[in-house]
């Protein structure tokens, strides 16, 4: 369990990107800045909504495009997250929610399981929303929950307008994932107990 003021960073550097992130499971400062104007907007809704003190700097290959940002973003991320929550115990650990925004609806539930698994179900009719290419949302979430170790499933419910229909599915698994960060009683997150994985000589 995350103590009361705890938080991690984590340093990701690549040919494409270089990205510095510190994250704390507790209301605070969010300071974002990915490049990607309309990223930026819903990682600060995610943190803000969640809960979450984040910080986040990203110079990627902008020249190119949005993908690598949007990937390497996301798993310096997740990484932070299961730093933070390795396993549900001591948590409620599954979380769900939904968030309208105007005529758009989302459905987020989430598991913190140690078993990376995202479904998405939901379109958008533009290609890109100011600088963010709407097929990197869905890879946004699934690069997040496959380093974070989350079962993740999200759902655009309805909505016409594509800003609408982002900010709900940012809104609702941020509600989720608050959800399920919350304290319970009990050390145990499942019936089967916290298990014991051997990596000695596993590629990791």
């Amino acid at each position: 369990m995350t103590a009361q003021n705890e938080k991690t960073s984590v340093r990701r550097t690549t040919k494409e990107t270089d990205v510095s992130l510190s994250l704390a499971f507790e209301p605070g400062q969010i300071e974002i800045d990915t490049g990607i104007g309309f990223f930026n907007h819903m990682l600060t809704q995610l943190a803000f909504h969640a809960g979450w003190s984040l910080s986040v700097t990203c110079k990627g290959d902008l020249d190119v495009d949005d993908h690598h940002s949007v990937e390497d973003t996301a798993i310096a991320l997740g990484v932070a997250f299961a730093k933070l929550a390795p396993s549900g115990a001591g948590r409620v650990r599954f979380g769900y929610a939904y968030a309208p925004m105007d005529e758009a609806l989302a459905r987020a539930v989430v598991d913190i399981s140690g078993r990376n698994y995202c479904v998405i179900e939901g379109s958008f009719a533009a290609p890109a929303i100011g600088m963010l290419s709407t097929c990197n949302i869905a890879h946004f979430f699934q690069s997040f929950a496959a380093n974070a170790g989350l079962t993740l499933h999200l759902d655009i419910l309805r909505g016409e307008n594509d800003h609408h229909r982002a900010e709900a599915l940012f809104k609702a698994a941020a509600l989720a994932l608050r959800m399920s960060l919350a304290p319970r009683a009990g050390a145990e997150s499942s019936t089967k107990g916290e298990a014991a994985i051997d990596t000695e000589g596993a590629v990791l």
